[in-house]
């Protein structure tokens, strides 16, 4: 992956997080609050939202390291985007998806970790 692919998957994430958020907020307000899943709702955009910068961060990096791209991305669709269906549909089977992108999330994360405890090994 590119710089400018790099960009373009963090600043789309970022919009499309706010963009839900906004969404869900006011256009849904009435149908969320029904079913009784605002609190699902917010906690997709919450993680959505998070990882939106860390993607630009990556993108920002020296060396672009697509692994933790595409482990964050994953994550967001599974995680956030299976909650967003959950919200919207009350299907409770698709929440044995969100777990899914939860552990692409943290692998996401593990991945960051690692490659800076590799790079602090190999300066030494």
């Amino acid at each position: 992956m590119n710089r400018r692919a790099a960009f373009l998957v963090a600043g789309i994430t970022g919009f499309i997080g706010i963009a839900l958020g906004a969404f869900g907020a006011h256009a849904l307000k009435v149908v969320l609050e029904a079913h009784q899943m605002s609190a699902v709702w917010n906690t997709a955009v919450l993680y959505h939202l998070i990882h939106a910068p860390v993607l630009l961060w990556l993108a920002g990096r020296r060396l672009i390291c697509t692994t933790p791209i595409l482990l964050f991305g994953s994550g967001i669709l599974l995680f956030s985007g299976s909650l967003y269906a959950l919200a919207l549909t009350t299907l409770h089977w698709l929440g044995a998806i969100t777990p899914f992108g939860g552990l692409l999330l943290m692998a996401g994360w593990l991945w960051i970790a690692f490659a800076a405890w590799r790079a602090e090994r190999s300066e030494q």
